[in-house]
């Protein structure tokens, strides 16, 4: 966290965060996810660090909490509209009980992690099995659209009375990050998911290969999301008309993605304990110095 403090002195606190998360084995656990929440804020002791909670059912409550005690958030895992105005509701809570309990807002940031490649990965395979021109004319289509709608959903509650009260406060709003911008098709250009959902306000987290392509050969700055939200509702229309129900592949990519961080998890718990083992060892048999 440190090393990125001077970013967050130069920019009043806008920039320079660091992430560390929960234990994602206590994503369906409430009352685990506010004490392990707690206990990093406290271990960690840096103002620029974001402590990561994932955006399940259970995980909501405890943003709520978390928020409420002026601890910085950011909330990952989010696939669907329908979970995202639940996790905006959460963060409003959640400033409106630090307000009351007495908390500076100002310090408090807060992201929300919208996953936008994962859904054309598995959207498109289902269209391809339709072998239709109207389905082929989907391909790639399903995930831009699905992010420019949680746009839309950012913009109705940051021109609500409830956030105005609690800008008026002193609060930043919680940021839209789109997650999850490689491109895992390379029929699609490699800067697709960073191109389409360029606009103000927003954070775009990228792999290493997608920030050297966008460097290299990325587009313009010009906002391609702003006003698009007609059209994309139209292309969730015409996915259901095929077949394809938005609703269920985000259920379905939030289970796999509770797992897939909870295998990481362990493998890095592996990875650390023999690393650990392995230096106890040399230490013991002289090998250290």
């Amino acid at each position: 966290a440190d090393v990125l403090r001077p970013v967050y002195d130069r920019t009043q606190g806008v920039d320079g965060r660091v992430s560390i998360e929960v234990d994602p084995r206590l994503a369906r656990d409430t009352a685990g996810t506010i004490a392990s929440a707690k206990a990093l804020w406290s271990t960690v002791d840096r103002p620029n660090v974001f402590i990561k909670i994932p955006a399940t059912v259970e995980g909501l409550p405890a943003i709520t909490a978390v928020l409420a005690e002026g601890i910085s958030v950011n909330v990952t895992l989010i696939f669907s509209l329908d979970r995202y105005r639940a996790v905006l509701d959460a963060f409003l809570a959640g400033l409106e009980q630090a307000a009351a309990n007495g908390h500076d807002l100002a310090p408090v940031a807060s992201v929300a992690s919208f996953f936008v490649s994962r859904v054309d990965t598995a959207i498109d395979p289902r269209l391809d099995a339709l072998g239709t021109p109207e389905a082929a004319d989907l391909r790639g289509k399903a995930a831009i659209a699905n992010a420019r709608l949680a746009y839309g959903v950012y913009q109705d509650v940051v021109a609500g009375e409830r956030w105005a009260a609690l800008a008026a406060a002193g609060a930043h709003p919680q940021r839209p990050l789109w997650a999850s911008t490689g491109v895992k098709d390379k029929a699609y250009p490699d800067t697709l998911y960073v191109d389409e959902l360029v606009v103000a306000g927003v954070v775009n987290t990228m792999p290493e290969a997608t920030l050297r392509a966008v460097a290299d050969h990325g587009g313009d700055a010009t906002d391609r999301v702003t006003g698009t939200q007609d059209d994309a509702a139209r292309v969730v229309e015409r996915l259901a008309a095929v077949g394809v129900d938005l609703d269920e592949v985000t259920a379905q990519l939030e289970e796999e993605g509770v797992e897939k961080f909870t295998t990481s998890w362990e493998q890095l718990l592996s990875t650390v304990g023999t690393g650990l083992s392995d230096a106890s060892s040399q230490f013991a048999s002289g090998g250290a110095r």
